[in-house]
Parts: structure tokens; sequence; C-alpha cells
């Protein structure tokens, strides 16, 4: 026999090979019913078998079609789970955004028992600020001068606006540039504001002879221009020539720009003059805005007599203490909740007294086309104002006992008979200047928003802790003011509160948990107490080392001379 060729050969077609065995499942013999035994009939195939069929003989052949693998199973799968129906559908329950939702509330619920029954530890207020700062004690260093003054250039009249704080920039960076200049320096005019709202004048705020007795060698000071040099403007200030100053210039401005102009007119005008100067400036000039603060600012007489009275009762109201008490800056009211844009549980009442009192405030600001207000947003980057239930949580936490006795500042507090409830009762012992002080001797401070604030100044700037809730020119002033006091210590508790607003959030939270978190944020504030000024930083809020000295510098410099 030949062997079997695949070609035909010699124009003959070679005979068939015999067929191979039946190897397919389908075409098994099976036994019929006669007896024999005979292939059986193929199950009809259904279109999905034939289309995976001739897909599976495509990828058979062609092997570049794998490319398109992740493609086909795509396909097939959703081919396939389409010939499918489920009764079952899976329901996926969604949690609000951090901070979208304001818990604290329920936090304090949880934690209120637990919280009273704690008394693992002593009072913070008799353990705070014990750690041990490197860099040691400060001590005031602002030198007054002792020689007369050069015959002056001309008088520089300023127009001071914002709150009381705000003004107090303007009046110290004023005497700066007054005494870099060698000109006279008319006693600043306060400005009247639509939102404090406070007709005061210098001399109704402080002590306006002294401010003139303390400067008297570095910088002249005068309560208004003399008539005569007022004639060439026709006796009306609106008619002196006034410089608009951008926000920050450097005292070379001043120098280069504003004082060629004095000499020339001899009476010049800055309106408006707030945050007129950079804060980085030459040793001359932050020795004067040091001694302008610190030395020169003292409150009139008024406001200093009851200031320290209600010290003096806080002392007294803290005796199980040693006379130490906590002030805190407390920053809830409507304006400030309002102009916030954050939601706490007020419901609709809430939300309509915000919008009324936006458009009252700041009218359109809020409601410009294509702007969006995100509360949760806000509240997790550390925007919103703490609550008084919020910061009675938290100086709990820090160890401070239901007996501590609190001075609250603030202004009128938004809904306070609910809102100040928990933190009432979590510090029974918590006074206000209208607590502390009878209706009569609060009467001629109480349609003047300054000198309220100067009242609560007074208070807060004595106290053992000093905390503050929201920031602003308060906090800052009163931050530099007791480090300036306190041996270059602010003893200021400045919360995270984008922790908080996390810490708050989680309702899940224990009192142990949540104390241990508030603890570690006590110790981090009082290890930023001892800061030192940067460049960029405020003269007002970090007086070390431009207005004081180290405390052991003398006995350093006499020891090296002995040696």
């Amino acid at each position: 026999m030949h062997p079997y060729n695949r070609l035909p050969s010699s124009g003959h077609s070679s005979p068939s090979p015999p067929a191979s065995p039946l190897r397919s499942p389908r075409l098994r013999h099976t036994r019929s019913k006669t007896g024999r035994f005979s292939p059986s009939q193929p199950a009809p195939r259904t279109y999905a078998q034939r289309l995976a069929w001739i897909f599976l003989s495509v990828l058979l052949r062609r092997q570049g079609i794998f490319l398109f693998a992740p493609l086909i199973y795509i396909s097939g799968m959703l081919l396939y789970f389409g010939t499918f129906s489920f009764d079952v559908v899976p329901i996926i329950k969604h949690r609000p955004a951090p901070g979208s939702l304001y818990r604290s509330p329920q936090l304090y619920a949880k934690l209120q028992q637990e919280m009273d029954a704690d008394n693992s530890s002593a009072d913070a207020i008799s353990t705070i600020w014990k750690s041990p700062y490197r860099g040691g004690e400060w001590k005031p260093c602002v030198h007054r001068s002792s020689e007369g003054l050069p015959e002056s250039n001309g008088y520089i009249y300023v127009e001071a606006n914002g709150g009381l704080n705000q003004q107090r920039t303007s009046i110290c960076n004023a005497v700066a540039v007054a005494g870099y200049l060698n000109a006279t320096l008319v006693i600043p005019n306060f400005h009247y504001h639509s939102i404090w709202k406070d007709p005061s004048k210098f001399s109704d705020i402080y002590d306006e002879e002294y401010f003139g007795n303390i400067l008297k060698n570095d910088v002249r000071v005068v309560e208004k221009i003399p008539e005569h040099m007022l004639e060439r403007f026709g006796s009306n200030m609106t008619n002196v020539f006034n410089f608009r100053i951008k926000a920050w210039s450097s005292i070379q401005y001043y120098r280069d720009v504003v004082l060629p102009k004095l000499l020339e007119e001899r009476v010049i005008r800055i309106s408006p003059f707030a945050n007129r100067l950079s804060f980085d400036a030459p040793p001359a000039v932050q020795r004067l805005r040091c001694l302008a603060n610190y030395e020169a600012l003292r409150f009139s007489s008024p406001i200093l007599s009851l200031s320290e009275s209600l010290v003096a009762r806080m002392r007294k109201q803290s005796i199980g203490n040693g006379g130490k008490y906590v002030s805190i800056h407390l920053r809830f009211e409507e304006d400030m909740v309002a102009f916030s844009c954050c939601v706490f549980d007020g419901g609709k009442q809430e939300r309509d007294d915000m919008v009324a009192a936006r458009e009252r405030g700041w009218k359109g600001k809020f409601t410009k086309p294509g702007r969006v207000i995100r509360p949760g947003a806000i509240r997790i980057n550390g925007k919103c104002p703490l609550t008084p239930l919020e910061v009675g949580l938290m100086l709990r936490g820090m160890g401070f006992t239901k007996n501590t006795s609190i001075y609250l500042a603030s202004g009128k507090i938004y809904n306070a008979e609910i809102t100040m409830a928990p933190l009432r009762e979590m510090f029974p012992n918590l006074h206000t200047k209208e607590t502390l002080a009878s209706e009569e001797e609060l009467a001629p401070f109480k349609n003047y928003s300054s000198r309220m604030a100067a009242i609560d100044y007074t208070v807060c700037l004595h106290s053992e802790v000093f905390v503050t809730t929201q920031g602003g020119n308060f906090p800052h002033f009163l931050l530099g003011h007791r480090r300036y006091l306190y041996g270059g210590h602010s003893k200021t508790i400045k919360p995270d509160k984008r922790k908080l607003a996390l810490l708050f959030d989680s309702t899940n939270i224990g009192w142990r948990s949540l104390k241990r978190q508030l603890l570690s944020m006590r110790s981090h504030s009082d290890s930023k107490g001892v800061e030192l000024k940067r460049p960029s930083d405020s003269i007002y809020s970090f007086p070390c080392p431009d207005c004081m000295c180290h405390a052991n510098r003398t006995i350093d410099s006499k020891s090296s001379s002995a040696t």
C-alpha cells in the first residue's frame, strides 16, 4: 500500500483514510431502542452558544484578537447578566460627609454622665503651664528716649477705622510713622463704623494725657492742629491733602513718598489708616510700636477702674483655685454666625435669622450668582465659630473641672437662652461683666461697643488661662500683651479647630479617647506659648525679641565680664 498523501498524484485520487473515532460527547454511540448502537443526535444550540462558538473559533485562528479580550469579556458579562433578573437590590447606606451635620449635642448627651463621674486627674488650672522652656523667661525692655526732639517736619492726621483693636493697630502704626518722619502726630480720629456703631473718641477709651507723656521724648503728640495752620485749608480738614496708602506699605515708602509731601504741605491726612504699615520694619520703627502699644496706651480712668474691680471679683470667685480663673473670648454673636455661613441645630428659625442678618450686614454679598456655600466644608476647615457647648466640651476634656471659674468675654450671644445652657451646665461658676457688675456700674459703657470690649480685654488680660475660639484682632492683641506681662508666655489655649471638628463629629468616640486627644491639644498650646517673631509676624502678637529681652541677659553679661 502506498502511503497516504494529502495531495493527489498521477492524476488519480488517493483512497481516503479510515475515519477517526468519534470523540465528541455529542457523538457518542448510544443503544437504540432496537438494541443497536447509533450516534446520538446533538441538542440544538441556542443563539448565545452559537455566538460563543464563533468567537472561540476566531480566537483560535486569529491570536491577535486577544488584544481585544478585555472588551470581549465585558461584553460577555453584560450579555450574561442581561439574561437574569434579580429580585433583591442591595441598599447602600450613605453616611453624611464629615462636618455636614452638627453632632456636638449628641456627643455631649452620650458623654455627659461619664464626664461628670471622671475624677482621674487634678484640676488643670493648678497644673497648666508647667512645661520647661529652653529659651528661658523674657522681660520687657522698651526704652524711652531721654533726649529732646528736633524741629517737627509737619503734622500727620490719621483716621483709625474698625473696632477697638483695629483702632489700636492704627494708633501704634501712626506713632511709628510720625516718629520715623520726625512729624507731630495729631491724636487719631476714630472713624464711626456701621457695625460697631460706637461714636467714642480717643479720650473716651484711652488716657490721652498719659499717652502724650510716655511718648514726649520720642514723638510729639497734640490734640489738634493749630488754627493758624488750618487757615490755609479754610479751617476744613477735608481740604487737607489725603494720602491713599496701600495696605502693608513699607516704612521706606513713607520716607520716599510721604515725607516730601509732608515737607511741602506741612499738614497731611491719611485715611483710612488700618494696617497701612508692614510688620517687617527696622528696629527703630519696631521700638516705637512697642512703646505705643505696651507702655503708652492705657485705658481711661472710668474703664480702668471698673475693669480692675471685675478682676478682683473674679479672683474672689476663684478663691478655691488660689484666685486663678479662665477667660474665654467667645465669638458666637448673630453677625459672626451669619458671616461664617455655618449651620448649627437651630432648624428653620436659625436659617431665617441668618439670611436676614447677612442681608442686613452685607447686602448681596452672600447671594451673588455662582456663589456656592458649603457649611460642611467650612466646619472641617476649622472656620466655624465654636459654640458654647463645644467650648465646654473642649475645656472639660482638657482637664478643667466643674468648679473652675470662667469669665466669658463676648457680645450678645445668638439665641443665648438655648445655646448657653450646656456651657453653664458644665461650668456653673461662669461669669460675664453683666453678672459681675451692677447695672449702675455698666450704664456709662453699655451703648459703646469699644468701651465694653476694653473692659473684657482687661479682665482677660489678667486671667491665668485665656482661651481664644475664633481669631481676630482681640485675641491677637491679647496674645502679645499677655506675653509681655508673663515672661514671654502667652498662657493661651488656641485650639486646633480642624481637629475639633472631626472629634465632635465622631459620636462613637469614648470619653477617655476624647480626653486624651484634648489633653494633647492643651499641651501643644503650652509649647506654642513662647514664640519669637518672624519677619511676617505681627509685633502685637509676638513681642519677643523686638519689645522684650532675655531675663538672664544681665546676669550672663556680668558673669562674662567677671571672667
